[in-house]
């Protein structure tokens, strides 16, 4: 398979790429920021909120062979304005999803997040069923994002899955992440697993690993092929109890669900 990895150099982009690459698939990267040192594949320093600019990078990976597949990890993983947040998250997504209409790439896996539901309360079970509750403009920004898969999978049968990502870290490193934690490894099993399923058409799924602790609904990644192997709970030992563990377990946002988040929409002011 050949895919188009956005924000190929962050934090899980590049985790990704490598496991993607190590799995015998051909990787194309895009950031905004130069090619990093050992890359292996076509890269492109581009930024998908400039449409045209996505449209020459589809029209480039074209040149080279058929592009199967987009992973859209980009975007702005803070807190901002909600118009900063819409942008990142949201217009960046219309451009790689018009793009693949125009070039005929009928399939994305969508990096959503555990904030687009962070207002739910902590429960025995979260299941994809649950209504938007976002946290945050950020969390407002990939509802959206996962709406407009689903009207662009609706309008031109193409195949969309959000994965909506708890903490990936090497490992976890609060109370919370023993239930939020998404492993490096259990992070390619997942892509590669949404990327090559047959059919799935629009889907949602949590992209955690398999937590002795965790609350969320496995069974829609499971579903799809993806299979996690790892456990928070090797780790529990190392994680100290901290003050803040009881709030931060009292929604699926954790530390994001509290008032200290609360701020104007259309304040641009960085949060504090």
């Amino acid at each position: 398979m050949r895919a188009l990895v956005t924000g190929a150099a962050g934090s899980i982009g590049s985790v990704v790429c490598s496991g993607l690459f190590d799995r015998g698939h051909t990787v194309a990267g895009l950031d905004r920021v130069p090619e990093p040192e050992g890359f292996t594949g076509d890269w492109f320093t581009a930024d998908c909120a400039d449409p045209d600019a996505v449209d020459a990078v589809f029209a480039a990976v074209a040149r080279v062979g058929r592009l199967d597949a987009v992973v859209h990890l980009a975007g702005n993983p803070d807190e901002t304005s909600l118009p900063d947040a819409l942008e990142s998250h949201v217009v960046t997504t219309a451009a790689l999803l018009d793009a693949m209409v125009r070039h005929g790439v009928t399939r994305i896996v969508y990096a959503s997040s555990n904030h687009a539901v962070g207002r739910t309360p902590a429960c025995e079970l979260l299941t994809t069923d649950v209504r938007p509750r976002p946290d945050t403009f950020y969390g407002v920004a990939k509802v959206a994002a996962e709406a407009l898969l689903s009207l662009y999978v609706d309008r031109y049968g193409i195949d969309a899955v959000a994965t909506r990502i708890g903490s990936f870290l090497p490992q976890p490193e609060s109370r919370r992440a023993l239930s939020t934690w998404l492993s490096h490894d259990d992070a390619v099993r997942m892509f590669e697993a949404l990327l090559t399923t047959p059919d799935p058409g629009f889907a949602v799924v949590y992209g955690v690993s398999a937590n002795t602790r965790g609350w969320w609904d496995l069974a829609p990644g499971r579903a799809l092929g993806y299979d996690p192997q790892d456990d928070a709970e090797r780790y529990a030992d190392l994680v100290p109890a901290g003050e803040g563990d009881e709030v931060e377990a009292a929604h699926v946002g954790g530390p994001l669900a509290t008032d200290a988040w609360v701020r104007p929409a259309l304040d641009r002011a960085a949060p504090q």
